[in-house]
């Protein structure tokens, strides 16, 4: 892990997506900045992995294959122990805003994404 002096300690980022290739990017570039990654292409036991990861931040893609990252997102945030946790929600869908909103998601990043964008996006919530 690179040592970036922005950030202090490490930082946990859980991102849950389907693609593996965005989950390789998304890893890379969140290592480079001083981030522990934890990946799940599933929302399988969503509360349960993350609460035993206890993330800084969580990237929730839209189309996942147990539940959809609204249901998910809104689990996290119906849930005392982990709704302070933010949740940045990414999709390549056009109406991401609107999806964003209706799960309760504290911000959102449409794909495909620039990765300056992206590293500011993260940067605003873990430093």
């Amino acid at each position: 892990m690179t040592d970036n002096p922005s950030l202090k300690g490490n930082k946990k980022v859980f991102i849950f997506d389907d693609n593996l290739d965005i989950l390789e990017l998304c890893t890379e570039i969140l290592n480079d900045i001083g981030c522990e990654v934890k990946t799940s292409p599933t929302t399988n036991s969503i509360e349960q992995q993350v609460s035993e990861f206890s993330p800084d931040l969580i990237l929730m893609d839209n189309w996942l294959p147990d539940m959809s990252g609204i249901e998910a997102t809104q689990l996290i945030k119906a849930n005392d122990t982990l709704k302070e946790i933010p949740v940045i929600y990414f999709s390549a869908n056009s109406n991401i805003s609107e999806l964003a909103k209706e799960a309760l998601a504290d911000d959102f990043l449409a794909k495909p994404f620039d990765i300056d964008e992206f590293e500011e996006m993260v940067k605003k919530y873990i430093s």
